[in-house]
C-alpha cells in the first residue's frame, strides 16, 4: 500500500514575482501535482521559474466537487501543492475546505510562510497593528448591513479586501457606519509597479478616489473604535 501523500499550502507572489521563497520553489519542483486557482496564472509563474509540473484546477467554484478527488489522490500517495492566483491559500481564497477534510482523513498538511497582501498594507498603514481583525470581502447584499453594524463596536484595527468597482460603495458605507472622520489607509497593487497607499479620514479618501478612478485590487485598513 502506497504511503499517504502530503498537502502543501504554498504562498505565491501578490505582485512582484521575486516575492516567493526558496522553499516554495523547492516544494513546487518536488511535488507531484499543483492545484491551481487559475492554471493560466500559475502556469506563467511556473514557466518564469522553469518549473514543469502537472496542474489541476481547484477554485471557489469547483472545490466542493473537487476535494474528494484530491483526497483520493493524496490517499494514493501523491504529494500535492495548493496555490492561489496570489498570496496564501485560505486567506479569502480556496483552502479551508480541503485542509479540514485532510485532517479528518489523517492526511498531513504543511503551510509554508510567505506572501499575504494584507500584512504589508497593515504594517505600513500607520494604524495600530498589535491587535487587528481580518474581515476580507464584505457581503455584497445579504448580511452586509448586519456585518457593518457588528463592526461598529470593534476596537481593533480592521482589514478588508475590495475590488476597484466596489471600493466607492464600501467607503461610503464605512462613512455611514463608522463616521466620515474615521482614519483609514487604502493600499492598492501591493508590490507592483503602481503600488499606492492613500491615508486619511474616510471622507478624505472618498474625495481622492472621486478624482482618481480606483484601479487594481485594494486592501483597506480601518482604525477601530476609540475606547471611551
Amino acid at each position: 500500500m502506497a504511503e499517504i501523500g502530503k498537502l502543501y499550502l504554498v504562498p505565491t507572489p501578490v505582485g512582484n514575482l521575486k516575492d516567493i521563497t526558496l522553499r516554495a520553489l523547492e516544494i513546487l519542483k518536488e511535488t507531484d501535482i499543483v492545484l491551481a486557482e487559475d492554471t493560466r496564472n500559475t502556469g506563467m509563474l511556473l514557466k518564469h521559474y522553469e518549473i514543469s509540473k502537472p496542474m489541476q484546477s481547484y477554485h471557489a467554484h469547483n472545490e466542493h466537487d473537487k476535494y474528494k478527488d484530491v483526497l483520493n489522490q493524496l490517499m494514493a500517495g501523491k504529494n500535492m501543492a495548493l496555490v492561489t492566483d496570489a498570496g496564501t491559500p485560505g486567506i479569502s481564497d480556496p483552502g479551508f475546505l480541503i485542509v479540514r477534510e485532510c485532517y479528518k482523513n489523517n492526511i498531513k498538511v504543511e503551510c509554508l510562510p510567505g506572501a499575504t497582501a494584507f500584512v504589508p498594507a497593515l504594517v505600513k498603514s500607520g494604524l495600530p497593528c498589535d491587535r487587528f481583525v481580518f474581515e476580507g470581502f464584505m457581503p455584497v447584499k445579504k448580511g452586509r448591513k448586519t456585518r457593518f453594524e457588528l463592526l461598529q463596536s470593534e476596537t481593533r484595527t480592521m482589514i478588508f479586501y475590495e475590488s476597484p468597482y466596489k471600493l466607492p460603495t464600501f467607503l461610503k458605507d464605512s462613512a455611514l457606519y463608522f463616521g466620515s472622520d474615521r482614519p483609514v489607509s487604502v493600499s492598492r497593487e501591493i508590490s507592483k509597479l503602481f503600488e499606492e497607499t492613500v491615508n486619511g479620514t474616510i471622507e478624505e479618501v472618498i474625495k481622492h478616489f472621486e478624482t482618481k478612478a480606483p484601479k487594481g485590487e485594494f486592501v483597506i485598513v480601518m482604525e477601530g473604535k476609540k475606547d471611551a
